[in-house]
């Protein structure tokens, strides 16, 4: 099958949660085949996650989700099969040693041997054609993936042979983006499309995405500023117990509770006018006959787990990945 149209993404109420609480949570979007969407919301609240739930990638645990009539989390291995992902850090991280050329090739016998993101794996009579010929039908994937990621390797300092960690940001990130077009997808997510970029970087960047929506391909893009006429999905922890942390939870700051010093430890007040010159071990007893139940009671444990507070969404897809597998 090599149909080149996109695939329309709708999720309604879509969330996954980890083991250290809800990496994102009730989210919904509806989006046509061919759509630029962009995936944004403050950092920590599961934009990769709901990246790799969208392309198949995680499971996600409440809500709904169709991403090209395929129903998630029922058919991920589908959408993983019309889909691609670039530029996702710990997914898709491109090796600094290895040049532009030894990339593209990896990705081409990858791509070959599984058949691509379309599922199109090499029947008898590709197999037994000229090898001039398919030669050149390889080239010519190649030639269409750079171009389409607009990649001039004539512009490279070394042409194909510079090495990853010779390119300029915009310029790895196109790499990688020729990488996962080179499975010919008709979904392509990219995440982090406008980190660390310039206004005129992050322009360049959303001109490009731009066409290769415009080619049909349906493109889902985390970026801190949605660009101009794209479809927004927005994540975000607006309620208690919301994305990034368990409701259920203790917050550890309950009502007639003092708050916590600088190392979580209970405040202590020394009286005006008075220098503690008290050592460390005489204040350690001193403080253990004051407060003799501090240390034996376990729901005042002093230390960074008392309270659950939002982690970042790298730990959030590490939990959900943990929990569920990823292929």
């Amino acid at each position: 099958m090599d149909d080149p149209s996109g695939l329309a993404v709708v999720a309604d109420g879509l969330g996954l949660k980890g083991p250290r609480g809800w990496a994102f949570r009730d989210v919904s979007a509806d989006a046509a085949p061919g759509a630029l969407i962009a995936v944004t919301g403050p950092s920590g609240t599961g934009r990769t996650c709901l990246l790799l739930a969208l392309t198949g990638r995680m499971r996600p645990t409440e809500g709904r989700a169709v991403v090209g009539g395929l129903e998630l989390p029922r058919r991920m291995a589908a959408v993983r099969r019309r889909s691609a992902l670039a530029h996702v850090a710990g997914v898709t991280d491109l090796d600094p040693a290895l040049t532009v050329a030894e990339h593209l090739r990896e990705q081409e016998l990858l791509s070959r041997r599984f058949g691509g993101a379309r599922g199109a794996l090499p029947g008898p009579r590709r197999l037994i054609r000229p090898r001039a010929e398919r030669r050149e039908e390889r080239r010519r994937r190649v030639d269409e993936a750079l171009a389409a990621a607009g990649l001039d390797l004539g512009a490279l300092p070394k042409g194909e042979r510079t090495a990853v960690r010779d390119l300029e940001r915009v310029e790895a990130l196109r790499l990688s983006l020729a990488l996962a077009l080179l499975e010919r997808p008709r979904l392509l997510g990219i995440d982090d499309a406008d980190l660390k970029l310039s206004a005129a970087e992050r322009e360049e960047v959303w001109t490009l995405l731009r066409s290769v929506a415009g080619t049909g391909v349906t493109v889902l893009a985390v970026c801190s500023e949605p660009p101009p006429a794209a479809v927004v999905v927005r994540t975000g922890a607006e309620r208690a117990g919301g994305p990034g942390t368990d409701g259920a939870a203790p917050t550890g700051d309950g009502p007639g509770r003092s708050p916590a010093g600088p190392n979580g430890d209970e405040p202590h007040d020394s009286p005006a006018g008075h220098d503690d010159k008290t050592g460390p071990d005489e204040k350690a007893d001193l403080d253990e006959k004051a407060n003799p139940d501090r240390t034996a009671n376990p729901d005042r444990t002093a230390g960074p787990d008392r309270t659950a507070g939002p982690h970042d969404e790298r730990e959030a897809a590490d939990d959900a990945i943990a929990a569920t597998g990823r292929s």
